[in-house]
């Protein structure tokens, strides 16, 4: 079973501080949703909400079409899974498992077939008699996750579940976790501070700032055309263009730009470094011209380079080169950028 997730107009203060600003939200029924954001930015304090362990001091949650606002934790049909697995370390991972069941006084025989088969939905069918010290921690994590499934919850809250574990590991467990919401289909609602974590397994972004939604959609939609000068910036490494306007004509100091103004005043472009190519100019493309390599590294996929145009020699670009040749420091590379790759905004 799942259900769809609705915020409507949520405030919340700790003391004087506005945690949450006017927050409104629609999930859908089965969809997997990342709140993305700093540290501070509200998304553990929206996800403590829909899961009722803080009331908000104004406005509603909906699951499906209840109203939750005023329900207990323990009354809502969702469940959280922390950083920190609280594994009874006590327990069989069958019992851990099995251990929400329990509470809800259900049989032992049922519950040890519903964990049972949860451990096996996480690939630890052959270890339920094992103790949590026996795991290491991406699989503590797997049993985590099965004794949230094993109530049957209509949502899932994942409170940054993976945070814990080293890179590699954590890149396999995202592609578990996305597995498995696939499987199971449950609403699954997921906090991160990781950029590449939300964009690997979310069908929806909500980029988080200060309280507020900055943007929300797809990932791609929001990694290339971002809603807002800070969700540009935080969904991964940006080149910042200082721009202006004059005469309904956009400049910089590589020339003019193809695009409307958002905004009287100063403006701002935005590139992303594998958006900057070795090239020659054209109608679509922003010529940015000959630059110097101050420095560029091998990152396997990509050659990083520290640029300086000759353009704007107080300006250091931040390219991503195909891997194929590395250059050295003092060359001369003639670089383009496609004018749809670029993002413009009004300079806070």
């Amino acid at each position: 079973m799942t259900a769809s997730v609705t915020v409507e107009g949520v405030n919340h203060w700790f003391g004087s501080y506005r945690a949450l600003r006017d927050i409104s939200l629609a999930i859908g029924a089965g969809e997997y949703v990342t709140l993305l954001g700093p540290s501070g930015c509200g998304k553990t304090t929206l996800l403590s909400v829909l899961g009722g362990f803080l009331m908000p001091d104004q406005g509603r949650v909906l699951i499906g079409s209840r109203d939750m606002s005023r329900v207990a934790p323990a009354r809502r049909p969702t469940t959280t899974v922390f950083q920190d697995y609280a594994l009874f370390p006590h327990m069989s991972l069958r019992d851990n498992v099995g251990f929400g069941l329990r509470m809800a006084g259900q049989g032992r025989r049922l519950r040890h077939a519903r964990a049972d088969e949860m451990l096996a939905l996480v690939g630890l069918g052959a270890a339920a008699s094992k103790r949590p010290h026996e795991l290491s921690g991406g699989q503590r994590q797997r049993v985590a996750l099965a004794r949230a499934l094993a109530v049957r919850p209509e949502v899932l809250l994942l409170d940054e579940p993976l945070g814990a574990l080293d890179l590699k590991l954590r890149r396999s467990m995202q592609d578990e976790l996305k597995a498995i919401q696939r499987e199971v289909g449950t609403t699954f609602v997921h906090v991160t501070h990781d950029q590449e974590e939300a964009m690997a397994i979310a069908d929806r972004i909500v980029v988080m700032n200060a309280g507020r939604i900055e943007d929300q959609g797809p990932p791609a939609r929001i990694y290339r055309q971002p809603a807002s000068l800070f969700a540009a910036g935080f969904m991964g490494e940006m080149n910042r263009i200082p721009a202006h306007e004059t005469a309904g004509v956009v400049t910089c100091a590589f020339g003019a730009v193809p695009r409307p103004a958002p905004a009287s005043g100063p403006l701002v472009l935005t590139l992303r470094p594998e958006a900057i190519r070795i090239g020659q100019a054209s109608v679509d493309r922003l010529h940015i011209g000959p630059a110097r390599v101050r420095d560029a590294a091998f990152f396997g996929t990509h050659v990083r380079a520290h640029l300086v145009p000759q353009a704007a020699p107080d300006m250091v670009l931040v390219a991503h080169l195909p891997p194929d040749h590395l250059p050295g420091p003092d060359d001369v590379l003639d670089l383009v950028a496609e004018t749809g790759d670029l993002g413009l905004f009004a300079e806070p």
